[in-house]
């Protein structure tokens, strides 16, 4: 028998739990399936400086653990395990984990977005040690260093421009020997002192221990391999969306980003919300996404109880 519920949200990083915070408060017994990578993309950082609330700064994980312990103190029921398929064809809405049916009536989706990574043997075990995916978060932490960044477009460009702030070298690392980001990106980059390239190049390995203390670098016209003595490397290749469950129910965008309208978070699916990093690729930060939490666990609350008059008065 199916496991019934008013609201079913699908997702446990910043946006998927404030907004079973906000649920939960409001007596809608939410049920968050969060997946076995439970707390989202910021259990793979280390330090959080910039989460309002935290001077001292707060480790990723303990931030999302804080977040996932007061969701559970109003009522939020948790699923530890990925939901392996999802029907948004008709109400209730049906998430099945495992072989359980769980029914909403009404559905949160914040699956986040993962960042596209090289695949390098130890970038996966220096993530969050010198190897970072967002410049906003960690460029900080990087002071008065040589730091490395990977990728061609504006925001490869844009990170780097952002990174000069604390770095005191930035060195753009690209498998071409021309850039792919609009012209005023470039010019801006190529007119900066602290920014330096390397061309036609790409990274075969990041080096270091505990930390990153260097990188190969392959030249894909020579095979000549060198090695650049970085202390942080900044992987700007773009970001994927997680949203393969939803493919062919829901609007998207051309880079397969659930479409929302205009402010609310309110899907193409009459019931259905999304919230977080799944629907927005702009700013991509914790709060942002918490903020979208907070709107999708209102917006429900209301087209609960709207659903519920207009039935009522059928």
């Amino acid at each position: 028998m199916p496991d019934s519920n008013e609201v079913v949200i699908v997702g446990s990083g910043p946006a998927g739990l404030t907004a079973a915070g906000y649920a939960a408060r409001a007596d809608l017994q939410p049920v968050v399936i969060e997946g076995l990578g439970a707390g989202g993309q910021l259990m793979l950082t280390t330090d959080v400086e910039n989460y309002p609330g935290f001077p001292e700064g707060i480790m990723g994980p303990d931030l999302m653990m804080r977040f996932r312990e007061q969701a559970e103190r109003f009522g939020t029921r948790f699923v530890t395990a990925d939901a392996d398929r999802v029907d948004l064809s008709r109400a209730p809405f049906t998430v099945d984990v495992g072989g359980t049916e769980y029914q909403g009536r009404s559905i949160i989706i914040s699956t986040g977005a993962s960042a596209m990574m090289l695949g390098l043997p130890n970038e996966q075990r220096l993530l969050g040690h010198g190897v970072s995916t967002c410049a906003t978060c960690d460029g900080f932490f990087f002071r008065e260093q040589h730091i490395g960044i990977v990728g061609g477009g504006d925001t490869a460009l844009e990170e780097a421009l952002f990174l000069t702030k604390f770095a005191s070298r930035v060195t753009v690392i690209h498998r071409r020997d021309e850039l792919r980001a609009s012209k005023i990106m470039q010019d801006r980059a190529f007119a900066n002192d602290k920014i330096d390239f390397r061309w036609n190049s790409v990274i075969e390995d990041a080096l270091g221990s505990d930390k990153l203390e260097g990188v190969h670098v392959r030249d894909v016209l020579t095979d000549e391999i060198a090695e650049l003595p970085l202390t942080g490397l900044f992987v700007a290749i773009g970001h994927r969306p997680n949203t393969d469950l939803f493919k062919g129910q829901l609007e998207m965008d051309e880079n397969g980003y659930l479409v929302t309208r205009p402010g609310s978070t309110a899907t193409s699916v009459e019931g259905v919300f999304a919230a977080g990093d799944v629907q927005d690729h702009v700013y991509r930060q914790a709060i942002t996404a918490a903020g979208t939490g907070c709107m999708a666990a209102i917006e429900v609350e209301r087209w609960l109880a709207e659903a519920a008059h207009a039935a009522a008065n059928v």
